[in-house]
Parts: structure tokens; C-alpha cells; sequence
């Protein structure tokens, strides 16, 4: 059975019950969750506004990514969910969850798991600060 519990892009709020209920397994010794939400500034600069978009080859990239991190440690269950759309301030932009016999698979796998969705999924974020200025920031920023 793959370690792979729940994936996906959604234009819907995130719910961490949700992703919490998909890792849950009495063979996990640890579980580790990370929540990313849409904070009120960046780079200094207060924000806006703030909305995603993805690439239509995104839920496949998510779970290429998924299915490697899956691979590379011995995990019991894993989930990561993607919010697009308009987000407001304090929104869930993102969620990932890693169920694994010890804890330090877990917070090892979890942190590779958000850092590699980032790095390669393609999902960008247009930030638009009080200022008028806005930016794009490349794969989930």
C-alpha cells in the first residue's frame, strides 16, 4: 500500500482536520504538520493581496514530488495540499503531513516534502503589496 494518503490543488479552503485524518495510522510513532498561511507582509512590505495559480501540470508534479519524498523514507502515510485562487490574510495556503515510525523521519521527510513542493511544483504567487507594487513569486514562493 502506497505511503500516499491525499494530494492535491484545490480553489477551496484547506482543512487541517482533513489532512490530519488522512496521515492518521497506528504505526506512526510521529506525525509532523506544516501549515503555511498568507501573512501580512514580505520582503518589509505590508501585503495586500495575494492569489495563486497553477500550471494544468501540477497535481501530476505534486505527486511525482509525493511519490519520491514516499520513496526515500520510511513513511506510513503522507498528504500535501495546495490552495489556488484569491487568498485572504491568515488564508491556509498549503499543508503537508508526514506519518512515520520515529520522528525524526517524520520532520525530515515533512521538511523535504514543502521544500521540494516549492522548489518544483509549478505554482506561482502574485503578491500585490499597499503600495501598488506587486510580484510573482515562482513555485509556491
Amino acid at each position: 500500500m502506497s505511503a500516499i494518503r491525499l494530494l492535491g490543488i484545490r480553489d477551496t479552503p484547506l482543512s487541517v482536520p482533513e489532512v490530519l485524518d488522512a496521515v492518521g495510522d497506528h504505526a506512526a510513532g510521529g506525525t509532523t504538520l506544516f501549515v503555511g498561511t498568507v501573512r501580512d507582509h514580505d520582503h518589509g512590505e505590508p501585503v495586500a493581496a495575494l492569489s495563486y495559480s497553477a500550471h494544468p501540470s501540477a497535481e501530476a508534479e505534486l505527486r511525482r514530488v509525493a511519490e519520491k519524498v514516499a520513496a526515500d523514507f520510511p513513511l506510513t502515510a503522507l498528504a500535501a495540499v495546495h490552495r489556488v485562487g484569491d487568498l485572504r490574510l491568515g488564508d491556509i495556503a498549503v499543508i503537508v503531513a508526514v506519518a512515520a515510525p520515529h520522528r525524526g523521519e517524520a520532520f525530515e521527510a515533512s521538511r523535504r516534502l514543502i521544500d521540494d513542493l516549492k522548489r518544483e511544483v509549478p505554482i506561482w504567487k502574485h503578491q500585490r503589496f499597499a503600495d501598488g507594487s506587486a510580484e510573482w513569486v515562482g513555485a509556491c514562493g
